[in-house]
């Protein structure tokens, strides 16, 4: 049976009539025929050509999917994709797959969710003056204060163990962007606390306070932007 190396592997992509090859667990399996894998891409996300042991464990479905393609070679063992960790952390990942990729998109919503209705409700006080709106907008602000910190460290973690820490621009841009929110955040709840009265009258610091709470929502939509961009990527016409 055939031997492939990255090289190789990476030369059968599924594009300009090339096969369409993946590799799992050391075996290579040609899916040229799959209607799932169009120009050699998955689900706008996997690519031909590589080595999708890592992937796969965090995949909606299981390795038997492969089984109904033919193998056409192996990987050679020195090639095989592999990710050095503890040994603690690595059962645990065989164990539960999907702690490879979910955590980070389940728990980033909560903060996303909250520095986006911090200003709107902040903005419904202005419109009608009902005090537990700019109340409920403070609590928000605290509250996505504290749930961006497990979205961060799940998102390090990601990025550390399917990414290998390298400087994907999505990922540099999310880790910039994410320090910008969380600071330009415990100022404005820091501000608010120190002068609980400041969108009493909207003049002054007033206004620039109410700046600083709209600044949110451009802010996490680049946040967003990128992190979609990781999940789905969007495709590049040739």
């Amino acid at each position: 049976m055939k031997e492939f190396d990255s090289k190789t592997l990476a030369e059968a992509n599924g594009k300009e009539g090339r096969p369409t090859l993946v590799a799992y667990q050391g075996k290579v399996y040609d899916v040229s025929r799959s209607k799932l894998w169009p120009g050699g891409q998955h689900m706008k996300r996997h690519q031909a050509g590589k080595d999708l042991t890592v992937d796969i464990q965090a995949a909606p479905h299981g390795p038997e999917n492969l089984d109904r393609f033919p193998q056409v070679g192996v990987l050679k063992k020195e090639e095989a994709a592999a990710r050095p960790m503890p040994p603690i952390l690595a059962r645990l990942l065989e164990r539960y797959p999907t702690l490879r990729r979910h955590p980070h998109p389940m728990l980033v919503h909560f903060p996303i969710a909250l520095f986006i209705l911090s200003p709107l409700f902040a903005v419904l006080y202005l419109a009608t003056g009902i005090r537990s709106f700019e109340v409920t907008s403070l609590h928000c602000v605290g509250a996505g204060i504290l749930f961006a910190i497990p979205a961060a460290l799940t998102g390090f973690f990601t990025w550390w163990l399917n990414y290998l820490a390298k400087p994907v621009r999505p990922v540099t841009i999310k880790i910039r962007f994410t320090i910008i929110l969380w600071l330009v955040a415990i100022v404005a709840f820091i501000w608010r606390i120190t002068v609980p009265d400041i969108l009493t009258i909207l003049t002054g610091w007033g206004i620039l306070y109410i700046l600083l709470l709209l600044s949110f929502i451009p802010i996490v939509t680049v946040i967003g932007w990128f992190g979609a961009q990781l999940t789905f990527p969007l495709e590049k016409k040739e």
